[in-house]
């Protein structure tokens, strides 16, 4: 229990000196007067005078020693994870309300069934630090990084199509997404942008190399994934948004499809998370604490009881 306990203000030991000097220099001095036979009260006296002479220095010693502070560090370590940090940017305009998108179950929405993938990614990667972004006629961060991936997918299973809007704001997702990632210290970002349209003139306010600047100034690696047939979405702008943030872009006409392409991106390598160490102080200047004040009080109880007697 004890091991690796030290204290944090040892110097205050020599206090310990000053008492002694105080017991051998500052005796308290009485006019003595002469009964006789006062030696038969003596020999009474002695016994409760060494007890309360071990009383004092017990209260003394152990007062000196809890002003010392004892002390025990208790190191803890958090372990390293490997992983990304990763923004998931989701399109929530009208167009996701679409069916047909997965062939076994022909009456979801596209959005419901985008939200049951990424939902399945989500729980894949254990040790990623992730958020998500949700876009439309504007872009809102709908989660900041977290390793909570019970909170995470939560929030994805309550989003809607049109909570940001009906029309498609695709360069200010992106640019929110890296956002998103801009405080992060990893290596390695990573955001997944899904899409199933164009971006709406008029609607976006960043132009796409602007959202391309920031993305790669800020070392973000795009993943883009248009959903949908054909000319259903701007492959060029999506392969565009890859080749310039060293990412891979993706295309899915079902649900099967957007499946294979989350678990390739599942492949993604991992990277080194430095772990944080702590050091939990637990102190114990409490015991020699409760010792000196209980002999203090035993003290002052057996000299009044002594004195009255």
């Amino acid at each position: 229990m004890f091991d690796g306990l030290y204290f944090e203000f040892p110097k205050i030991l020599f206090v310990i000196f000053f008492f002694i000097a105080c017991e051998s220099l500052c005796r308290m001095r009485l006019p003595s007067l002469y009964f006789p036979h006062a030696q038969q009260f003596m020999k009474q006296g002695i016994a409760s005078s060494k007890l309360l002479f071990f009383l004092k220095w017990i209260a003394i010693v152990m007062m000196i020693l809890a002003l010392m502070s004892p002390v025990k560090d208790e190191p803890y370590e958090l372990k390293p994870k490997k992983g990304h940090e990763i923004a998931l940017i989701l399109d929530a305009s009208g167009s996701m309300q679409e069916r047909g998108f997965d062939k076994s179950n022909p009456r979801a929405s596209r959005f419901d069934v985008v939200k049951d993938i990424v939902r399945d990614f989500i729980s894949k990667r254990k040790n990623d630090n992730m958020g998500l972004v949700v876009f439309g006629a504007y872009s809102f961060i709908a989660s900041p990084l977290t390793y909570d991936k019970n909170i995470l997918s939560r929030i994805v299973s309550q989003l809607s199509v049109g909570m940001a809007g009906k029309y498609t704001a695709l360069y200010e997702a992106l640019a929110q997404g890296v956002n998103l990632l801009k405080m992060s210290k990893s290596k390695s970002k990573i955001a997944i942008l899904l899409t199933d349209g164009y971006s709406t003139a008029g609607v976006d306010k960043i132009p796409l190399d602007v959202a391309l600047d920031i993305a790669k100034k800020e070392g973000v690696k795009v993943y883009p994934i248009g959903i949908g047939g054909a000319g259903g979405y701007n492959k060029n702008v999506l392969l565009k948004i890859a080749k310039e943030t060293g990412g891979v872009a993706f295309g899915a006409s079902n649900a099967d499809e957007l499946k294979a392409i989350y678990e390739k991106i599942d492949k993604l390598e991992k990277v080194e998370i430095k772990a944080e160490t702590y050091n939990n102080m637990k102190y114990y200047y409490f015991y020699p604490l409760f010792i000196g004040l209980l002999s203090l009080m035993l003290y002052v109880y057996l000299r009044n009881k002594r004195g009255s007697n």
